[in-house]
């Protein structure tokens, strides 16, 4: 017990998810400015590499989270929940650059407007997994409670989005394009961008677990 009261009794883990929420949305951004100027070299380059900053800034706020559990002997939330919780979110930013990488060395040439559409999708999803997780400290208030049961549901509908324009995409990709390389390559540039949006789903389906619980 003497341990107990030598740890720190909560960690600021809300500030961290905020913190990391706002990470994933800039690396989003960042792959968004990447597609909308992908023509210039300079500018591909500036964007891809504020991306891969955005991804090392959010595994940074991931790694302080995980060392800071270690640490806490009460936390604010159930651990499995932090630790589901500040994963995923890391899981989302990782796609992000995967994502960016894929195109640079697959030599993608050309953002076809299925790629447009999904960078879209999952700017709009990154923004609502950011919308939800400022909420998570009041979650015991009713009407917080509820609105954040509405971002996650509004995740779960841009995910459905996604699921559309890649079913879609996918149709379009292998009716009409003859180069099998550029099919080889939009195929696995497609399905990396969706994953974007199942692993935001991901993340609220954890946040309903944890509104759930401490609502």
């Amino acid at each position: 017990m003497l341990f107990g009261k030598l740890l720190p009794r909560e960690g600021n883990f809300f500030e961290m998810f905020n913190q990391h929420a706002q990470r994933m949305v800039e690396a989003a951004q960042a792959f968004s400015d990447l597609v909308a100027n992908y023509s210039d070299v300079e500018l591909r380059e500036k964007f891809n590499q504020a991306v891969d900053e955005a991804e090392q800034a959010a595994d940074r706020v991931t790694d302080e989270v995980n060392r800071t559990l270690h640490q806490t002997f009460i936390t604010p939330l159930d651990r499995e929940h932090i630790h589901a919780l500040i994963d995923t979110m890391d899981d989302v930013a990782d796609l992000i650059q995967d994502s960016a990488d894929t195109m640079f060395l697959y030599d993608v040439r050309v953002m076809t407007p299925e790629v447009i559409e999904l960078t879209g999708l999952n700017m709009r999803c990154c923004e609502l997994v950011r919308d939800v997780v400022k909420l998570l400290d009041r979650v015991s208030d009713g009407k917080t409670a509820e609105t954040a049961l509405k971002l996650c549901n509004e995740i779960d509908k841009v995910e459905s989005d996604a699921d559309r324009v890649l079913r879609s995409a996918m149709s379009k990709l292998f009716r009409e394009e003859q180069d099998m390389r550029e099919l080889l390559k939009l195929k696995v540039l497609y399905e990396l961008m969706e994953s974007v949006t199942d692993k935001c789903e991901d993340v609220a389906k954890v946040v309903e677990g944890i509104v759930l619980e401490n609502a």
